[in-house]
């Protein structure tokens, strides 16, 4: 098991170290490979940024504990995420280009040429403080998996990660970064198809395992028992608050900024194809790993939830395949955990200091800092990772989605009124999830909301073509 897992890991090293050969040795190249990657490399790339730990530890620890009603967190997931990529993709790279930014804050603060430099420094200091607790969400999971499978401290998977993510994110920058997702992408889906293969088949055939999941009182519901609003208006905000979730990550940095690397506009369709094509059977496979979950490890009561996949892949695999799950969950950690990195890396150096300080081996050596405070943020950490990259996430999605949507209108926001969006957008979600009624509502639905108010009452106050003119 361990030679398995110590495999793949020099293998994801290797590769990442591997793109320091095609690097150009600047800022541009650094944080977007120069705009130069092709659509299957962006979509695998998106794919395993988007499906980290949280899938392999959080979505299946959910899925275990609540049953067949944790369906709506995929169904409303992928469909939120593909409604925003209609619009926004597209949209966002054509700015990237026209405005020759290299940052998800410089795209959206310089949309129209205008040097929005106050709103650009306000994203990239929200942007860096919530990608570091996402990236140590993703260093906690890669713990907890080190700790069930081979008993490690849970502190050693953390460093571990830490280590890998700082030697390929230095060497080659989101080229390496890309690269090892790729790879990582295809050993995170074989591992979870072959965990989900191997537990039907110990059930005696899907029938069986249906029948089994069936006699569990409530677990095949299709929704869940502790709605805090009861019967179908609660069921009705349950599934809208995921969809919104999935249409949130036009909000994230770590993710979008793959889409800005395609080395064409008119390639957008493919890289998309490979994303969602990835990440439906990806998280479809999730999903049943989770549900059958509860039947191999039925006390709920005293587990914990989240080491759901690795205690039964250690009950089911032969050791080598365990060392391929235990790889697959890594992957996913790492993978997530580079993107947020490197996102941290260009909010620190080309968002929030001042561009004269934004030289090569200060972005490189920046990496490494934000890697280790995201190391300290992990090893402090006794929250859930469900939890962690769900605070992440909404706390994201509301600061940013409203003003990249308005963008993608083709409005043109004052500097203030794109403050004062970012800034309400995000305090509403983070009260809303402070006073605990994401319990009733994803948190990032009334922040998203409120966002788009406030542009739309500034939209109102602008004066008219008319009004101009006389």
């Amino acid at each position: 098991m361990l030679i398995s897992f110590v495999g793949f890991l020099l293998l994801f090293t290797l590769i990442g170290l591997s793109s320091a050969w095609r690097s150009r040795g600047t800022k541009e190249d650094y944080y977007l490979a120069s705009g130069s990657i092709k659509p299957w490399l962006v979509g695998l790339s998106a794919v395993a940024t988007n499906n980290s730990g949280y899938m392999f530890i959080g979505v299946i620890g959910y899925t275990y504990a609540t049953g067949l009603a944790s369906i709506w967190l995929m169904i409303g997931w992928i469909l939120g995420d593909f409604l925003a990529s209609l619009y926004v993709h597209r949209r966002l790279l054509e700015a990237t280009n026209a405005g020759q930014e290299i940052s998800y804050s410089g795209v959206l603060s310089n949309w129209y040429g205008q040097k929005h430099s106050s709103l650009q420094r306000l994203i990239g200091i929200i942007s860096l403080l919530f990608l570091l607790v996402y990236a140590a969400a993703q260093l906690v999971a890669g713990g907890k998996a080190l700790h069930v499978l081979l008993d490690w401290p849970l502190w050693s998977g953390a460093v571990g990660g830490a280590v890998l993510v700082s030697l390929y994110c230095f060497s080659g920058g989101i080229r390496a970064s890309i690269w090892t997702d790729a790879a990582q992408s295809i050993v995170m889906i074989v591992a979870m198809g072959t965990l989900l293969v191997i537990a039907f088949m110990n059930l005696g055939g899907v029938s069986s395992a249906i029948d089994q999941m069936q006699a569990v009182d409530g677990y095949m519901d299709w929704l869940p028992k502790d709605l805090v609003v009861p019967g179908v208006m609660g069921g009705v905000l349950f599934i809208v608050s995921w969809l919104v979730a999935g249409l949130s990550v036009i909000g994230q940095p770590h993710i979008m900024v793959r889409f800005m690397t395609l080395n064409n506009t008119s390639n957008m369709k493919q890289a998309k194809a490979w994303y969602y094509l990835w990440f439906s059977l990806f998280y479809c496979m999730a999903t049943g790993v989770g549900l059958l979950a509860r039947i191999y490890l039925p006390d709920v009561a005293t587990f914990d939830a989240e080491l759901a996949l690795p205690t039964m892949a250690q009950a089911l695999l032969p050791s080598v395949l365990v060392g391929l799950i235990l790889a697959g969950i890594f992957a996913a950690t790492i993978s997530t955990a580079d993107s947020l990195v490197l996102s941290c890396s260009a909010a620190l150096t080309h968002d929030i200091l001042p561009k004269k300080v934004e030289k090569t081996w200060v972005i490189k050596t920046t990496t490494v800092f934000v890697t280790g405070i995201a190391l300290l943020i992990a090893l402090m950490n006794n929250q859930s990772v469900f939890g962690m990259v769900i605070m992440a996430w909404s706390g994201l999605a509301s600061a940013f989605s409203p003003l990249l949507l308005w963008l993608c209108l083709g409005k043109k926001p004052s500097q203030l009124a794109s403050i004062t969006a970012v800034i309400i957008g995000f305090a509403v979600a983070l009260t809303w999830r402070w006073v605990e009624l994401h319990a009733m509502v994803y948190e990032g639905l009334p922040g998203i909301i409120a966002g788009l108010v406030v542009l739309s009452l500034f939209e109102l106050k602008k004066p008219s073509a008319i009004e101009t003119n006389n």
